[in-house]
């Protein structure tokens, strides 16, 4: 029953978490924390700051992360399929049908859901802001870590950037007592096949990498696992070494890489099923369906076994005080992370005139008095984007 649970609410937030992985860390703190209150904005940032740690589809691992708190393993297989499938079925038939549906419905309703995505991400940093930086101290970190993305935005510098202001929150806030009631009251043993399993990890993807591989199924295997162990942060970042392995490779052409980045953002869900449209359009195997399915398999298998490894590892330290306090500047640097992004956002276009501005203010106001579900929100926006196009 957990299973099923945690597996249709993912369902819903797959079919209607448009805009991006930053966006969908909006859509999952109204459904978790706020509405369905599974876990604590605390827990939720807890659950977060690990998942940006390690390499791999953030939203997709903090997901399931998400699902296992609520229901062990299981929840988290289910609140990963379903956050997944929606996208990936939808990219693999876009594979094959994206000139037609263009040539049908245009395309304004991508700019209607950027819109809505404005609006999801503020209210979030408006949320977390007021529970995880209460202070001027905590204050400060989330203003820097955000002026520093602003300034320099890159992908990698985001886990650096959480990694450092952990360290200085060890210093400020070690002394501070905390009581959780997410956190376990028992001492935990040492989980010493976790260290041993992250160490045998790297050893066979420094193997896969350095050993030569023959035909394009294998190559294009070699590549979806490879991008998923090394990219931090999950959205955006992944193109780059998506369109090496593909184009670099010569195992397809740009012009039918770009169409599928485009369909990528059309849809819902997390960005690394774009892999789905890359398996299906190769295919992988000879066949669309079943190269798509592979693909996502590959590309997001590392970041489940890293988070499935990573979870009774930080479960072991977490009780510590300098821990904690280290996870507090952790906390306050992801509502940095946050408010960068929503400035990278609107940078991108998000709002493109001053009717997009209304309309994002809005949406703003219709989540924040929380009478009107968020999809229907997300299905508005579509349609007035489409109508005003």
């Amino acid at each position: 029953m957990n299973f099923i649970e945690c597996f249709l609410v993912a369902l819903r937030l797959g079919f209607t978490s448009f805009g991006g992985p930053v966006a969908h860390l909006g859509y999952f703190r109204e459904a978790y924390v706020d509405r369905l209150k599974w876990l604590s904005d605390e827990k939720y940032a807890e659950l977060l700051a690990i998942c940006q740690f390690m390499p791999g589809p953030g939203s997709s691992q903090l997901g399931a992360a998400i699902g296992h708190h609520r229901a062990g393993w299981l929840g988290g297989l289910g609140a990963w399929l379903g956050f997944t499938l929606p996208s990936a079925v939808m990219l693999i038939l876009l594979a094959s049908n994206l000139e037609t549906l263009n040539g049908w419905v245009g395309s304004g309703w991508i700019h209607g859901l950027k819109v809505v995505a404005v609006a999801v991400v503020a209210i979030a940093i408006h949320g977390m802001g007021k529970s995880l930086c209460p202070d001027m101290k905590t204050l400060l970190i989330a203003l820097l870590v955000a002026a520093t993305l602003i300034i320099f935005p890159v992908g990698w510098l985001q886990p650096l950037l959480i990694i450092c202001f952990g360290v200085v929150g060890a210093i400020l806030f070690s002394e501070e007592k905390s009581i959780d009631e997410d956190t376990p009251k028992e001492v935990k043993k040492f989980p010493l096949y976790s260290v041993i399993g992250l160490a045998l990890f790297v050893v066979a993807i420094v193997t896969m990498s350095l050993v030569q591989v023959q035909g394009s199924d294998t190559l294009m295997c070699r590549g979806l696992i490879k991008t998923g162990s090394l990219v931090f942060g999950g959205g955006h970042v992944v193109l780059p070494l998506l369109e090496a392995e593909t184009v670099g490779r010569g195992l397809m052409g740009q012009s039918e890489f770009l169409a599928g980045y485009g369909a990528a953002q059309a849809v819902p869900g997390p960005m690394f099923t774009l892999s789905a449209y890359l398996g299906a359009q190769l295919p992988l195997f000879g066949n669309a369906w079943l190269g798509g399915f592979v693909a996502v398999i590959c590309i997001f298998l590392p970041g489940m076994i890293l988070l499935a490894l990573g979870m009774p590892l930080w479960n072991t330290f977490k009780n510590n005080q300098k821990v904690r306090g280290g996870l507090k500047g952790a906390n306050a640097a992801v509502v940095g992370l946050l408010i960068a992004a929503l400035v990278h956002i609107i940078r991108q276009g998000a709002l493109t005139n001053w009717i997009d501005i209304v309309l994002a203010i809005a949406f703003m106001g219709v989540l924040l008095n929380k009478k009107i579900p968020v999809w229907i929100v997300v299905i508005t926006g579509a349609v007035i984007g489409a109508v005003l196009s």
